[in-house]
């Protein structure tokens, strides 16, 4: 058809030239537009093959078969195979679970035989951060979703000031001019200009058309990673000249047969002002610099970083439901079988981003910012702690998982504990509290290594979204293993580790026979040794021999004051 129109005559070949350089620009500019097709046709590319397959074999039979009878069979086996398809591939998300398989077969799992120490305790959850930034900013402006990174050396909620989403001729024609970097050890974060970095990025998560986040790094990628890569969580950190850049996590779709995601690499973008040059460069190219996995050891501010997308982490976590077999987790056995508890009034769900100590656990594994999760068994009214996971924030090809179950330890998991807080103060009204994101809190306390979950009381009004975060929360620490409720004084992180002491001391003496802690002496050892000593002697009151003696000098000095007077 084609050919016939460009053989009628010049105007008609002039249009077909034009058409045919319109469409390949278009192809090319648009690529950001299209590219989510691109991708979809890569991660269902086995499915799409089948069923084409299928198809192909099916018509063909249908259009030789010369009997009604036979062509109705094979329009039946046909429509009876698309329904399985569906119904079992979908409906029973067994395309889900074969790609949550291929996961854990490709997966670094690494068994602990310990359990590292949590360091730099954050003490507001995300959502309180997140509240209390967009309590600081005006009208016009927005604040970016607050991520966990390393900032000079210390742990930073980092997040955007950007145009707000309500006002789009500012989202096209304004710049990110502003970061808040907020301190997540601080039980004060404060909002106010020392925290509050001016710094100009002409990409941004809310701009609009080729400035936006998203556009700009997809326009960046190559013909091969259209069809492989897609970004995920945007990150605002230091590079290791000292200057503020916007960091991409990029997510990579690897394998044939059910492929699944995984990390990718990241995307870095500098920070500049909008100007013409920047614009042709957004257009033709995109923005940024990719830097693969294998690269990122080669750059400092990457390592032991947060530059993991949670997509990747929480699918590499959910896959250990695969360790007892890959049958294990179908409906018949599921006998260890395990999944990442959902909670309900928690704004901010697994993983939680905290920093870990591995010295002593694990030569091997970097102390820095982790994706903790708290696995769980699969049924819903089982609340035990299954396998706590450590997977690298900065995307390293490793996964470390310490199994609890196979230890027998019977430690309660995240979604028992929302209950545990509210048992403990029943004269709260909860309806507008809400106990939320349990971190992992694990120290070394009377002469062992003890798990707790460091959780946050929040208010929250009805029918709202949003926290009301506060600078003094309410905080507390549940023993996974006692189920007992500490409350702690936020103000005061370095008392935490004694008033747990305080209150369950007694209980560990009876459980555990452990010694006595926390008193003026040097060595707990030997406060040990004199305790036990003592508490095996009875207590005999001291005799002074002099005592009548010493009595009956003072009734004569005293008989002698009165004749005096």
């Amino acid at each position: 058809m084609l050919k016939k129109y460009w053989n009628r005559g010049s105007r008609q070949k002039t249009i077909t030239i034009i058409g045919v350089v319109v469409l390949i620009a278009l192809l090319f500019f648009l690529r950001d537009d299209y590219q989510p097709f691109l991708l979809w046709i890569r991660k269902f590319i086995f499915v799409i093959l089948v069923i084409g397959l299928v198809l192909f074999f099916g018509l063909r039979s249908f259009r030789n078969s010369v009997g009604v009878g036979r062509r109705i069979g094979i329009l039946a086996l046909l429509v009876l195979f698309f329904g399985s398809l569906y119904y079992i591939g979908w409906h029973f998300k067994m395309y889900d679970y074969m790609k949550t398989y291929n996961v854990f077969n490709h997966l670094n799992k690494v068994q602990i035989n310990e359990l590292p120490l949590t360091q730099n305790e954050r003490i507001q959850p995300l959502r309180n951060i997140f509240s209390m930034a967009n309590e600081s900013v005006g009208e016009t402006k927005d604040v970016s979703l607050p991520h966990l990174v390393r900032v000079d050396g210390e742990n930073r909620w980092t997040m955007a000031i950007q145009p707000s989403e309500k006002y789009t001729m500012q989202q096209i024609s304004e710049n990110t001019e502003e970061i808040f970097s907020v301190s997540s050890t601080s039980p004060f974060p404060r909002f106010s200009s020392e925290n509050r970095i001016p710094v100009t990025f002409s990409i941004g998560e809310s701009l609009k058309f080729s400035r936006n986040t998203y556009h700009a790094v997809v326009q960046r990628f190559n013909i091969f990673q259209l069809f492989t890569m897609e970004p995920g969580d945007t990150f605002y950190m230091k590079n290791d000249s000292g200057k503020w850049v916007e960091v991409v996590s990029l997510i990579k779709c690897k394998g044939f047969f059910f492929p699944y995601p995984t990390f990718g690499g990241v995307m870095v973008i500098d920070s500049g002002k909008h100007d013409f040059n920047d614009y042709v460069e957004r257009i033709l190219i995109g923005k940024g610099t990719y830097i693969s996995p294998e690269e990122m050891k080669n750059h400092p501010f990457l390592t032991k970083q947060n530059t993991l997308s949670e997509k990747v982490s929480r699918l590499q976590a959910e896959s250990l439901k695969f360790l007892g077999g890959f049958t294990d987790p179908l409906p018949w056995k599921m006998q260890t079988a395990v999944k990442i508890p959902d909670m309900p009034d928690d704004q901010n769900e697994q993983p939680f981003v905290t920093d870990f100590n591995f010295e002593g656990v694990d030569a091997k594994a970097y102390n820095g910012l982790y994706h903790w999760f708290g696995l769980e068994p699969i049924g819903d009214e089982r609340t035990s702690l299954a396998y706590s996971v450590f997977v690298p924030a900065d995307g390293t090809d490793k996964l470390y998982y310490y199994d609890h179950a196979a230890r027998k330890q019977g430690y309660a998991g995240v979604s028992a504990m929302p209950l545990k807080i509210i048992e403990s103060r029943k004269e709260v009204d909860w309806s507008v509290n809400k106990p939320v994101e349990f971190r992992p809190y694990i120290k070394d306390i009377a002469g062992r290594r003890r798990m707790f979950f460091l959780g946050t009381v929040s208010a929250v009004k009805e029918y709202s979204k949003k926290f009301d975060g506060s600078a003094t929360p309410d905080l507390a620490l549940i023993d996974s293993e006692y189920r007992d409720v500490i409350w702690i004084d936020v103000k005061h992180p370095s008392q935490w580790d004694k008033t747990v002491y305080d209150q369950l001391n007694e209980a560990w003496r009876a459980s555990e026979g452990i010694g006595y802690y926390y008193d003026e002496v040097k060595t707990p050892s030997d406060l040990d040794m004199m305790q036990k000593e003592m508490d095996s002697i009875q207590s005999i009151p001291k005799v002074n021999a002099n005592t009548d003696q010493i009595k009956k000098l003072q009734r004569q000095i005293d008989s002698l004051k009165s004749v005096e007077n």
